[in-house]
């Protein structure tokens, strides 16, 4: 069962960030501050739901939460700061949408660039432990998953409508036969000789 909080005396943001991994596309990250008695019982790590579920716990994230934030980095900048710092960009772009601001950052992973002054603790597979960031979770997959699914209309051949823009056996076939296009990550060496056609 996920925990409502980590200290019941500082406001808590949950933070997480969704799309890192990715051949393609930008990575998204949310921040959320949840009321210390919300409950939901479909509440859990983004990966551990069905696209249905995490459909329909956005909204109520969004209705209930005291705040909430979602920032993005695209794959140009991605491959301009490399991935990891803009992890960390995205993830202070939607702390920077929070109001009020957080006593407290809980991030999901092992590393994170501190955000001004405020403390934050590094939660290894935090989105399964705590409830804010299970909810910041849930905002940065679905978002990311929006943006992909509007792209796909302009490069079908890549399937991001199913891959989301994730490195599979058809993503990577569809890049062999297509080269890579101006979504896919350029520093990720997908392809030895890195073939645009796009």
């Amino acid at each position: 069962m996920l925990q409502p909080f980590y200290d019941d005396l500082k406001t808590e943001a949950g933070v997480d960030e969704a799309g890192r991994g990715c051949y393609a596309g930008p990575v998204f990250a949310a921040a959320v501050i949840l009321p210390k008695d919300f409950f939901h019982p479909l509440l859990n790590d983004s990966k551990k739901l069905a696209e249905k579920q995490r459909d329909l716990l956005r909204p109520i994230i969004e209705k209930e939460a005291i705040s909430f934030g979602v920032g993005m980095v695209d794959n140009e900048e991605i491959d301009s700061i490399n991935i990891l710092q803009a992890s960390f960009l995205s993830m202070h772009k939607a702390i920077d949408q929070l109001k009020p601001k957080p006593h407290l950052l809980l991030i999901d992973g092992n590393r994170f660039k501190p955000y001004k002054k405020i403390l934050h603790h590094c939660i290894v597979k935090g989105d399964g432990k705590f409830a804010s960031i299970a909810a910041a979770s849930i905002l940065a997959k679905t978002y990311r998953d929006d943006f992909m699914k509007n792209i796909h209309a302009e490069f079908d051949c890549y399937d991001w409508l199913n891959n989301k823009g994730y490195g599979t056996s058809s993503h990577r076939k569809a890049i062999e036969k297509f080269g890579l296009c101006k979504y896919h990550r350029k520093s990720f060496n997908i392809l030895p000789n890195q073939i645009k056609l796009f």
